[in-house]
């Protein structure tokens, strides 16, 4: 007989079954389908595969990641400098190209999918066991794995309003309801987040520094929050930024959790190791937490190739001395000609500026591009008046400083810009 999910119509009798008939399928839309002499009746079913999403997943946004400058080039036929996706504009980590380039000819091979070498170095490197070590496709698969373990229908996921948007993501995937918390100043209210706490809640993410924000929380404020979050409430901290954070302590965090049960720190390399297209983080957690999560990892989630260039990367000090400073230098840079022009950008402890810059953002966002420039406006993180610029290289922030005052200049008098 043929299976369920062809076309509807009448089927002849089956010579296999004496006595069995089989009716004709009823339209699309009705779930009591066939019954045959015995008294059998399937349950009813579903008509179309679309109506097994469940209503949670419906409503979920796609992420907007930015332009790719190609993309821009081709269409535009200009040189384009892309400053929207908070990647590192020096490039890779030379040892860490050098080490990529030496396990590329074993790629018919499988990687290592348990990372031993890479969690043993990790482990090493923070002092704490490679079992509380957990490798995955950078902070992204990290995220969401730590919702799929704690979190389901009944339960809550608490984050807060205007941070990175995986976030709610992961919450409202895991079928728990999302509460975000209000920002203050552009800034995790972490007073506000632990008033928000409830019997329901399972899991808290924060991102410190913030994304898209750049605004970041000291040991201090982190200590008071941490020490009214129940032992059962899993704090999922992501530092992706964290190196660039040059008034916090990279040991910071690692201390904390040694305090507590609950914590869970996030780090990834596609920031100042500047291997974004690798797709390689880790996080640092309780061996038993990790164990949940890594049973529904995908097998061989990461590569051979990005298993050794981060190897390779955290041992590449130079470059990454290099990577802060230079960072450090542009920023400020690139804040105080921003600044010069009208806008008052939020201070940032991250790799990117953010700033307010009225209700067309997303048409200045536009004009920019149009110059050569990609930057991103946030209304997709609800920030709709406002723009996120990575830092770039000298060279690519001239140019941005550029294309803006003669946006500037263009749209003046149209009060575009007036919430500056």
């Amino acid at each position: 007989m043929k299976s369920a999910g062809l076309k509807t119509g009448h089927y002849k009798r089956s010579p296999d079954v004496a006595n069995a008939t089989v009716r004709e399928w009823l339209p699309r839309g009705r779930g009591d389908w066939r019954q045959d002499h015995w008294g059998s009746k399937l349950e009813e079913m579903t008509p179309t595969i679309e109506d097994l999403i469940p209503e949670y997943l419906r409503g979920l946004p796609v992420y907007v990641p930015g332009k790719p400058i190609e993309e821009v080039e081709r269409e535009l036929k200009i040189h384009a400098v892309k400053l929207a996706s908070n990647e590192n504009p020096l490039g890779p980590s030379p040892k860490g190209i050098a080490a990529a380039k030496a396990v590329l000819a074993d790629s018919n091979r499988y990687p290592d999918g348990g990372t031993h070498a890479l969690r043993e170095t990790l482990g090493e490197r923070h002092g704490v066991s490679p079992d509380e070590i957990f490798i995955g496709l950078g902070s992204s698969e990290l995220i969401d794995l730590a919702a799929r373990v704690l979190l389901r229908a009944g339960l809550q996921g608490l984050t807060s309003e205007g941070t990175y948007a995986p976030f709610s993501v992961a919450i409202r995937a895991s079928g728990a309801e999302l509460v975000l918390a209000p920002q203050r100043e552009f800034a995790f209210d972490l007073k506000a987040m632990a008033k928000t706490i409830a019997p329901k809640t399972g899991v808290i993410y924060l991102a410190n520094p913030n994304n898209p924000t750049g605004s970041a929380f000291g040991r201090a404020q982190f200590d008071e929050f941490l020490a009214v979050v129940p032992d059962g409430v899993l704090v999922v901290l992501d530092e992706a930024y964290i190196h660039y954070a040059l008034s916090m302590g990279l040991r910071d965090s690692v201390e904390a959790y040694r305090q507590r049960k609950n914590l869970l720190i996030l780090r990834t390399f596609s920031k100042v190791y500047g291997l974004a297209g690798l797709r390689i983080g880790y996080a640092i957690g309780r061996p038993e937490l990790l164990s949940a999560m890594n049973k529904l990892r995908t097998p061989f989630n990461t590569s051979g190739v990005a298993q050794a260039a981060a190897r390779a990367a955290l041992d590449d000090k130079e470059h990454v001395a290099r990577c802060i400073e230079t960072n450090a230098a542009e920023r400020n840079r690139l804040s105080e000609g921003l600044g010069k022009l009208g806008f008052r950008p939020v201070r940032s402890e991250a790799n990117f500026v953010f700033m307010v810059v009225g209700p067309d953002a997303k048409a200045l966002s536009d004009d920019l591009l149009h110059m050569g420039v990609i930057v991103r406006p946030l209304g997709w993180m609800g920030f709709p008046e406002a723009i996120r610029i990575s830092v770039g290289t000298a060279e690519e922030n001239d140019k941005c400083l550029s294309a803006m005052a003669r946006v500037i200049s263009k749209r003046a008098g149209k009060g575009e810009l007036a919430a500056r």
